[in-house]
């Protein structure tokens, strides 16, 4: 197994000096070394004003009371998330996974510091996920002290004047939950409704947005992605492929996950476990905004044969739908899709991000568009970024996304915020620490973090609320 390339080490960036401090992108963030964790600031990372006012040209200022964010998920930066499905399908001898999550960024111990860290670079709001593994981590189990750290997480968050944007599941599941067929077993709504419950009950009081579900379209989108070298097959038949060989390895007929299983079997479960959540978050909790994030593509029709209104209706349809009763939407948006009968590759000779996704910024613009047309009920631009190396090419990237979006909200398209995928270079789940989507690198050996030129840039714009 490859290791993954770490971030630049201590000797190629530059260290936090008071003199630099003065100079630099996030003056309070980066002015202690706290805890067990230092900071650092990318050498090449442009020294933006401390506290740029607010400017005159109205043009460029975003709406009033705008959401500026990063986002992370629970078993991609916590690590050790023992009791979860994923970690026993990282440990498999036979894995999908290039490398298992390990300690991942230590996210679950250094959140003090990494909270700080984002408050100060100049963003306003949060959106990171609970660990259902760690709170019911036996069915019927809730441990206080699981949800108590959590609690002390949206403490931190209220203690930096950041806005939270919390999501109950981000794909990982327990792993007695997975044993017994996950989203497809008829009991699991009731199951997720009970732990929506029992979080809410433990933490609602501090939560500014919630999500029932990360990109539950994810199945359906997965079956829309050819694979070539399978022949033609889609990325959901490698899925079930590799199901096979788990329940084998494993002697488990019925386990089953968010990625593995009948792809619209998982979505009628995911659907009814979206309702029953909505409305157990909402009877303890009646005023707290609840909704949910989806995963799309800027969709666009290939020149013959287009499918683009089938894909459409089987990938976000239904789930546009349950948006209308949702108190909001959270939208996530990478690149474009050319649609034939799949998805097509990327045009020849198109710059193509870490992941193999077109670098196509504009996607952001687009979708909020379609979204917002469908759906009805404000947005959040809920994930967006790219995977590279070459930091560069985010900063673009970033900044024409915001254009696109700017446009889209002078037209009146309703939308209330935007974060960023991600805070780090985490665990991206079967390609493991080697895309980089991060504003902020982290050396998994010293759990050492380096705020890259993008990190300042976007948290600049954020504080300015102006481009």
């Amino acid at each position: 197994m490859n290791q993954p390339k770490l971030p630049p080490s201590e000797s190629t960036c530059k260290p936090i000096t008071r003199r630099n401090l003065l100079q630099g992108a996030s003056a309070a963030a980066l002015a202690g070394i706290i805890g067990n964790t230092s900071f650092a600031r990318a050498a090449d990372a442009a020294p933006p004003p401390n506290a740029a006012p607010r400017p005159a040209d109205k043009s460029k200022s975003f709406p009033d009371k705008f959401l500026w964010g990063c986002a992370t998920a629970g078993h991609q930066v916590e690590g050790n998330n023992t009791n979860s499905d994923l970690w026993t399908l990282e440990h498999l001898p036979q894995s999908i996974f290039k490398e298992p999550s390990g300690d991942a960024c230590d996210h679950y111990h250094l959140y003090p510091q990494d909270i700080s860290m984002l408050a100060d670079l100049g963003f306003n709001t949060y959106r990171f996920s609970l660990e259902w593994a760690r709170i019911e981590p036996d069915e019927g189990f809730f441990s206080n002290a699981e949800l108590e750290h959590y609690r002390r997480m949206l403490a931190a968050c209220r203690e930096h004047h950041l806005t939270t944007l919390l999501t109950y599941s981000h794909f990982s599941i327990p792993r007695w939950f997975a044993y017994k067929g996950a989203w497809q077993n008829p009991s699991a709504p009731d199951l997720y409704a009970r732990f929506c419950e029992k979080a809410t009950k433990h933490l609602g009081d501090l939560v500014d947005y919630a999500s029932t579900f990360n990109e539950p379209d994810v199945p359906q989108l997965l079956n829309w992605i050819n694979l070539p070298e399978m022949q033609g097959k889609s990325m959901t038949d490698a899925f079930q492929q590799s199901l096979a060989n788990v329940r084998q390895q494993l002697h488990a007929p019925e386990f089953s996950g968010f990625f593995m299983g009948d792809p619209y079997k998982v979505r009628d479960g995911v659907l009814a476990a979206h309702h029953k959540g909505k409305a157990a978050m909402k009877s303890v909790r009646s005023a707290m905004p609840v909704g949910f994030n989806l995963a799309m593509t800027d969709d666009q029709p290939a020149p013959t044969d287009s499918h683009v209104a089938e894909k459409r209706a089987d990938i976000y349809g239904p789930w546009l739908e349950a948006a209308k009763s949702c108190d909001y939407l959270g939208v996530q948006t990478y690149s474009r899709s050319i649609v034939g009968k799949k998805d097509l590759p990327a045009p020849q000779g198109a710059e193509l991000t870490q992941v193999g996704w077109e670098f196509y910024p504009e996607c952001v613009e687009h979708v909020v568009r379609y979204a917002s047309k469908e759906a009805g009920v404000p947005l959040i631009v809920t994930e967006n970024g790219i995977a590279t190396t070459d930091d560069t090419r985010r900063v673009e990237y970033v900044q024409r996304a915001l254009a696109g979006l700017k446009r889209a909200i002078d037209d009146g398209v309703d939308v209330r915020g935007y974060v960023a995928w991600s805070l780090f270079d985490n665990f991206e789940w079967m390609s493991g620490f080697t895309p980089k989507f991060g504003i902020v690198a982290v050396d998994l050996a010293t759990q050492r973090r380096t705020i890259k030129p993008s990190g300042a840039m976007l948290g600049n714009i954020a504080r300015r609320n102006s481009l």
